[in-house]
């Protein structure tokens, strides 16, 4: 098989499963699961670094070999979300940027015409950009005209671990559009990261359901591995569903009257 690689704003990546460093015990605990799952991108909120710290960093934890992709969690405008990914680069987190903008405390979705604004602005400055976002196909493509890197849909609210609910709009998107979409947000299983890459999508980002899981270390391998699984199902080419029966081993000619 050839080897396949994703790449994103000019790197190569293997692993397609990107890890959020929220919600774990402890910072070695995180360094275990990032081990664990192999992990080749991990995203940071900017609020959680602090390189000058004379204790605990969490940059200190993340193995090197990991791309540090920053993200604007907290910022509810585009401003707001523009300051904080040139706070994040100006203190040496790279140019690596996912954009969230947020400013519905209840469902905590994103803010689309936001973040349009906030992607076209950052890409210009020369960052690489991949926005968290509603999944709407007009509002990928804007993205895609504004300079993003990757569109990154939602599966489900944030947190919620209730799976790839918005299946049909991710597929649309993944169908209709150059960029890699890369699922994020809500996939609470193993099973529904692999079904995110049975149709195609790049990659997964997963935080809560490895952080929050009896064995985080154990919950990251599955993730890791269903991520492959599934992207050598849909590069091997799943066959269409069909409405009827199709015996594997046809009876016809089978039994006959001598």
């Amino acid at each position: 098989m050839v080897e396949d690689t994703l790449e994103i704003g000019g790197r190569k990546i293997k692993n397609r499963l990107f890890i959020g460093t929220g919600k774990f015990s402890g910072n070695a605990v995180m360094k275990d699961v990032l081990d664990a799952s192999e992990a080749d991108v991990v995203t940071v909120a900017l609020r959680r670094v602090d390189s000058a710290s004379r204790t605990e960093n969490i940059l200190d934890y993340i193995p090197k070999r990991c791309i540090l992709m920053t993200n604007t969690s907290g910022a509810r405008t585009a401003e707001e979300a523009i300051r904080i990914a040139r706070l994040a680069k100006a203190g040496g987190a790279g140019d690596w940027i996912k954009i969230e903008v947020i400013a519905d405390n209840k469902y905590l979705l994103p803010d689309n015409m936001e973040t349009v604004k906030a992607t076209e602005a950052l890409a210009k400055e020369g960052f690489t950009v991949l926005p968290y976002m509603s999944p709407d196909l007009s509002i990928a493509r804007r993205l895609a005209d504004a300079g993003a890197a990757a569109v990154m849909p939602l599966g489900s609210p944030i947190g919620s671990n209730r799976g790839l609910k918005t299946r049909e709009l991710v597929e649309i998107m993944v169908k209709e559009l150059k960029l890699p979409v890369i699922v994020d947000a809500g996939l609470g299983s193993p099973s529904a990261a692999c079904e995110c890459m049975e149709i195609g999508c790049a990659a997964v980002l997963v935080n809560t359901a490895i952080a929050i899981a009896e064995d985080p270390q154990a919950m990251a391998r599955a993730f890791s591995l269903a991520v492959k699984a599934g992207r050598i199902g849909y590069c091997s080419g799943i066959p269409p569903i069909g409405k009827y029966a199709n015996a594997s081993s046809p009876l016809t000619g089978f039994l006959r009257k001598e």
